[in-house]
């Protein structure tokens, strides 16, 4: 992954969380080193209880870190935030119903001094069309929009989502990404974390998951494939025996699923597997496949278990 000439964003040294109650002890987030570069687009995965919502929120500042430290663009996350250089839409947090879209823009613009920018932001949000119509009357996509629009106001080096793209159709969701790539390319960090594994596929540039608080797995998102090994082989072979020689091959096949003479392997040399299941075994419409994002991730997350 490039990461020459560029100015560090974000960076998380030694980070801990733990909650404290009368009854329990949890350690949400355990030992997190995280270096993010500026310009990056990088999504933040792992399943529920893995700890990457603890760590958006000590990067906001919303939560102190038990030990370690955090620092956004050199900066406390307090003062990043408070001076405009770091931008977040979350999950939480409402709109008033009642205002108008431009009048909710408006009136946040105002409190970060940037009234001049309500125009430009509305238009590169998509707003401008719906300006009028009060924030009740808007769909869960178009309100995710209006937090986007309040988020780019400050004009922030750094831009962290929650689950961005919840309540957008497929349109907007491609839209809504099209102008993330646009933010990005102009030195604008993006940190995103999200359920939907193939924004993470098609979107960025670097993945780092997370699972029971800790860093699993950190790179460029097509090399996240890579760190499981093996490929799928699918073909259909015309006999029993030619099936039985298949899975005798070497020690790293194994049948992933049948239907029928139609069989899916899993192997590591899949072009040498490939090349004796035509010449030898009598196989057609063969396909090979690698391993998807969400395999990498689920393996991986029950790996760190």
């Amino acid at each position: 992954m490039e990461t020459l000439n560029r100015t560090e964003a974000v960076s998380l040294t030694g980070l801990r969380k733990t909650f404290t109650t009368p009854r329990t002890k949890v350690e949400a987030v355990r030992g997190v080193d995280l270096s993010i570069q500026a310009g990056q687009i990088v999504a933040l995965l792992g399943p529920n209880g893995a700890g990457k919502t603890t760590t958006v929120d000590m990067i906001l500042g919303l939560t102190q870190p038990s030990s370690g430290s955090v620092e956004v663009l050199g900066l406390s996350p307090h003062r990043a935030v408070t001076s405009g250089r770091v931008s977040a839409v979350l999950q939480t947090g409402g709109l008033l119903r009642d205002m108008t879209v431009r009048e909710t823009i408006t009136v946040i613009a105002t409190m970060h001094g940037q009234a001049g920018r309500v125009t430009q932001v509305m238009d590169r949000t998509g707003l401008t069309a719906i300006a009028k119509r009060r924030v009740g009357k808007c769909s869960g996509g178009e309100q995710q929009r209006i937090k986007f629009a309040l988020a780019l106001l400050p004009d922030p080096d750094v831009l962290i989502l929650d689950e961005p793209t919840a309540g957008m159709d497929v349109m907007a969701r491609r839209d809504f990404w099209e102008n993330m790539r646009s933010e990005a390319s102009s030195g604008r960090t993006i940190i995103f974390a999200t359920h939907y594994l193939e924004e993470a596929q098609n979107f960025a540039e670097r993945t780092v998951l997370m699972s029971h608080g800790r860093i699993v797995a950190d790179g460029a998102t097509e090399e996240l494939r890579k760190l499981i090994s093996g490929r799928t082989v699918s073909a259909t072979l015309p006999t029993e025996q030619a099936i039985s020689q298949a899975e005798a091959f070497d020690a790293s096949v194994s049948i992933a699923e049948r239907n029928g003479q139609r069989i899916s392997f899993k192997c590591a040399d899949s072009d040498r597997f490939a090349q004796t299941l035509l010449t030898d075994l009598g196989a057609w419409d063969l396909e090979i496949s690698a391993p998807s994002l969400e395999d990498a991730f689920i393996q991986l997350t029950e790996d760190a278990q």
